[in-house]
C-alpha cells in the first residue's frame, strides 16, 4: 500500500476509534469503586476528590488550583470534574470538555452541588478537534487524558492552537520507565482502564517529543507508592505494609525519573 493509502485508512479510522473511546467512557466512571455513595449526590463527588487528593497528594503541591482566578482555562478530559471545580472555587474563568455526554452531565452535577453552578461552561467536545478558535484561553490542562486517545499529537496540537502566545499548558501521562508499570508486571495485576480502546505510556523522551511543538517544556517525574486503598488480598498487603514502605526508604533523586505520572509544564 501506498503512503497516500495508507494515510487514508489512517484518517477513515479515526472517526471509528473516537467513537469506541467515548463509548468506553461513557460506560465507566473513574475510581468508582472508592465510593458506596449513590452516583451524582454531593456525598459521591466528595469521596472521589478525597480518594484522588490522596492517591495523587503531589498534584496540588505543582498546581496551584487557585492560583488562576479570572484567567480563561481549558480543561480537556475533565471527566467528572474533580480537577475542574478545585479550578472553579480558585475563580478561573473554566472551561471542561469531554468526550463523554455522561461525564459532563456528572461534572455539571459536582459544580452545582458543589454552590459553584453558572462559573463553568462544560461540553461534550473531541480535544483532538477543539470547537474553539486560536488563541482563545491562557491556561489548556488535560491530566490523564493524552495517553487514552486516538491521536495524541494531534490533540497536543489542537491544545497549543487554542492557547494564546505565552500561554500555560499543563498534561499529564504515564510513564512507561516507572515503578508501577514494572510492578504490575511482576506482580500480575493490571493498570486501571487497560482495557481502554487506546492506553499508551511514555518515557521521558518520548514524552518530550511529543510536545516538541512549544517553546518550553519541562517534565517532571512524579507519582511515587502511597497506600492504596484499592488492593486486597495477600499482594494488597504485601503492597501497602512493605513495599511501600522500603520504597520510600530510597532517596527520591535516584528514583525520581520512575516516578509514574510525567507531569509537563509547557509555555507556547
Amino acid at each position: 500500500m501506498s503512503n497516500d493509502g495508507l494515510s487514508g485508512t489512517l484518517e477513515a479510522a479515526q472517526p471509528r476509534m473516537i467513537e469506541a473511546i467515548a463509548h468506553y467512557w461513557n460506560e465507566r466512571i473513574h475510581d468508582l469503586q472508592m465510593t458506596d455513595r449513590q452516583v451524582g449526590t454531593l456525598g459521591f463527588f466528595n469521596d472521589l476528590d478525597d480518594y484522588r487528593f490522596d492517591k495523587l497528594r503531589y498534584l496540588p503541591k505543582l498546581v496551584d488550583f487557585g492560583g488562576y482566578r479570572d484567567r480563561r482555562v481549558l480543561e480537556v478530559g475533565c471527566g467528572i470534574g474533580t480537577d475542574l471545580v478545585r479550578f472553579v472555587r480558585g475563580g478561573a474563568r473554566i472551561t471542561g470538555v469531554d468526550l463523554a455526554q455522561r461525564s459532563i452531565d456528572l461534572a455539571q452535577a459536582n459544580v452545582e452541588l458543589h454552590g459553584l453552578g453558572g462559573r463553568a461552561d462544560l461540553r461534550v467536545a473531541n480535544g483532538e478537534a477543539l470547537p474553539f478558535d486560536d488563541d482563545t484561553f491562557e491556561v489548556v490542562y488535560g491530566h490523564g487524558v493524552l495517553q487514552y486517545t486516538a491521536d495524541a499529537r494531534r490533540m497536543v496540537e489542537e491544545c497549543r492552537r487554542v492557547l494564546e502566545p505565552g500561554g500555560e499548558a499543563i498534561f499529564m501521562v504515564y510513564n512507561r520507565v516507572s515503578w508501577l508499570n514494572a510492578l504490575s508486571h511482576v506482580m500480575g495485576v493490571s493498570l486501571e482502564h487497560a482495557d481502554a480502546p487506546v492506553l499508551r505510556k511514555y518515557s521521558i523522551p518520548e514524552f518530550r517529543r511529543l510536545l516538541d511543538g512549544f517553546g518550553q517544556v519541562s517534565i517532571v517525574p512524579e507519582r511515587f507508592p502511597v497506600r492504596s486503598r484499592l488492593h486486597i488480598g495477600w499482594k494488597g498487603t504485601f503492597y501497602n505494609r512493605f513495599f511501600v514502605g522500603i520504597f520510600n526508604t530510597i532517596p527520591r533523586p535516584l528514583v525520581r525519573r520512575f516516578g509514574w505520572h510525567l507531569m509537563a509544564f509547557c509555555r507556547r
